[in-house]
């Protein structure tokens, strides 16, 4: 039987309803992961992650490498002992830390020597060592070690990464040995079509349980990217999950998911968060404005969240004002709440056959507001 199961398609989109079977639980798709890079949604425990919704997070393979590193993450009972977290887990290979952390690194045919942000030291990792770390890091989703260009990147730089990113999928493929962790392609090639689509072929090939779109969310802007995601995302087995890495605005999502991609991870909720920065429907609220000094009402009346039904705008403003670490906690249990509660409207949505429209419509008043600013996405 098949890990993923699509169980409702979109009349109007490519948009499916579907569910990943791991062996830490079932994902119901599309699905938001939020990111808990060295092991640890910040300022949340996972209890409280739990209860926003949150079904799968995702850890950095680099980052658990370099601290505390892959043995001693092993002897605490793996990502999953050390995180405390009984549901799925999703590592990435690190590659991404080539892109990143560019300054930092060498990159060759066979793989990358890192200067470690913390102390200098030099580090290696090629296919098979992100492979293996990841293996012992014991997560349910593992990704294959690819290279990410940076926008705008010549035709030549495109082609070079992408035919490494092939060579070191089949060596992640060769390398992986474990029955219980599905190991995901990653389709890399920038904004230009052609590249996407011999990398997407390439990989096909390859027969991954689950396929990855690599490479976006770096300076293209949300025209480049969605072409690419639909161009992309088309080209993937329609019987795999489909997990576009990196991209996290609500309008992005709404566009990715209206051209069948079926998982999301990013940052935005959490980091946001902790900024101050709260998502609303009826877009968003900056909670050290001086507006918000004597209000008593939530961030958002309709919000089910712990912040919502116990905390008022002007008692956030506070926590933030005087470096409370509260406030930061609270803002972020309310964004990562909003984002579930947005996939989970999505999979109502599809599986009510209203999804098209109402993706269609929300993303044309997103459009409508002319600016490319955090500060003006909406979702209708």
């Amino acid at each position: 039987m098949s890990v993923f199961e699509v169980l409702t398609n979109d009349n109007g989109s490519s948009a499916r309803r579907g569910r990943l079977q791991t062996a830490h639980g079932t994902i119901e798709t599309p699905v938001f992961m939020p990111v808990g890079t060295r092991g640890s949604v910040k300022g949340l425990t996972p209890l409280q992650l739990k209860d926003t919704g949150s079904s799968i997070v995702l850890a950095n393979t680099y980052h658990m490498m370099i601290r505390p590193g892959a043995e001693i993450v092993d002897a605490l009972g793996d990502l999953h002992g050390l995180m405390g977290w009984d549901g799925p887990i999703l590592t990435d290979s690190g590659g991404y830390q080539v892109f990143s952390l560019s300054t930092l690194n060498r990159v060759g045919d066979d793989g990358v020597e890192f200067a470690s942000h913390i102390d200098g030291r030099k580090i290696y990792m090629d296919a098979e060592i992100a492979t293996t770390v990841q293996n012992q890091l014991g997560a349910d989703i593992i990704m294959c070690f690819d290279e990410c260009t940076p926008f705008p990147a010549k035709r030549e730089q495109i082609q070079v990464a992408v035919d490494r990113t092939i060579r070191w999928a089949e060596i992640c493929k060769k390398t992986h040995s474990r029955d219980d962790q599905l190991l995901f392609g990653i389709v890399q090639g920038g904004v230009d079509p052609e590249m996407r689509s011999l990398c997407a072929e390439e990989l096909i090939k390859l027969d991954f349980p689950g396929y990855a779109i690599g490479g976006l969310s770096v300076g293209e802007g949300h025209e480049n990217m969605i072409r690419t995601t639909q161009h992309t995302a088309a080209l993937l087995p329609s019987d795999k999950p489909r997990y576009l890495m990196g991209v996290g605005m609500p309008v992005d999502i709404v566009a990715a998911v209206h051209a069948g991609v079926d998982m999301f991870d990013c940052v935005l909720p959490t980091r946001n968060g902790r900024n101050a920065f709260a998502f609303t429907k009826n877009g968003p609220i900056r909670m050290r404005n001086s507006m918000h000094a004597q209000d008593t009402g939530p961030i958002d009346p309709d919000c089910p969240c712990y912040c919502c039904r116990n905390f008022g705008r002007g008692t956030l403003r506070h926590f933030f004002n005087v470096g409370e670490m509260l406030g930061p906690i609270l803002v972020t249990i309310h964004n990562i709440v909003f984002y579930q509660r947005l996939m989970a409207e999505i999979r109502e949505r599809i599986e009510a056959g209203t999804f098209s429209y109402w993706a269609l419509e929300s993303i044309e008043l997103t459009n409508a507001l002319e600016s490319e600013s955090i500060s003006e996405y909406k979702i209708a």
